[in-house]
């Protein structure tokens, strides 16, 4: 292991987000969030906090129209992040999962952080909004971030019925098989976790 910070900072502009994340996968948990979104910034915030990463996010969206431009993109950008952030992925992990409890809710996450980008979603919700945010714009998130920061990511809600616990389990549980994935194994001694001996392209 080389002791090299486990950092990474993006920006990307179109015509509909301007966007800023800043990433530490070795962090303490903070949280610094803005997107114009109520909702998704407490669920990013609590993204943060239970994968052990600070994260900054700043973005400027096309928010008159609606959220799905704002939430689709910050996923791309802090998936990007990730990807940084990891670097050659020596000496990660590479796997993670978590159960998350929230009440009468439990939702179950799986990543294999390997550089090869899929999303299974099996998640459902009966209300189109939670707060000011809409529920089907939670997949989106999910796959922008896996897709960009090559991650298979697998999500499926197994029980519950109040919606916030829903979302707010998947963010948790992918936050936690996040942190599992990236966290540093000292047998690896540096080495790649691959029998390949290298992931991604």
């Amino acid at each position: 292991m080389t002791g090299t910070p486990r950092t990474a900072e993006r920006h990307r502009k179109t015509k509909e987000t301007d966007i800023t994340v800043r990433l530490n996968l070795d962090g303490e948990g903070k949280a610094d969030v803005q997107t114009g979104i109520g909702f998704l910034d407490h669920m990013l915030e609590g993204f943060a906090k239970h994968a052990l990463v600070d994260l900054h996010v700043r973005c400027k969206g096309d928010l008159h129209i609606d959220g799905h431009h704002t939430t689709e993109d910050v996923g791309i950008v802090m998936g990007l992040a990730a990807a940084d952030a990891v670097g050659d992925m020596k000496g990660i992990t590479r796997f993670g999962h978590a159960y998350i409890p929230m009440d009468e809710t439990l939702t179950r996450a799986a990543m294999d952080f390997a550089m090869r980008p899929y999303l299974v979603w099996k998640v459902d919700f009966s209300r189109d909004k939670i707060g000011d945010m809409d529920t089907e714009l939670f997949k989106e998130w999910f796959q922008a971030f896996a897709t960009n920061g090559g991650m298979c990511l697998h999500v499926e809600n197994l029980y519950g019925e109040n919606n916030h616990h829903i979302a707010e389990s998947c963010f948790k549980a992918c936050a936690r098989a996040f942190k599992m994935a990236v966290s540093l194994d000292p047998r690896q001694a540096g080495a790649v976790p691959s029998t390949k001996g290298s992931l991604g392209s």
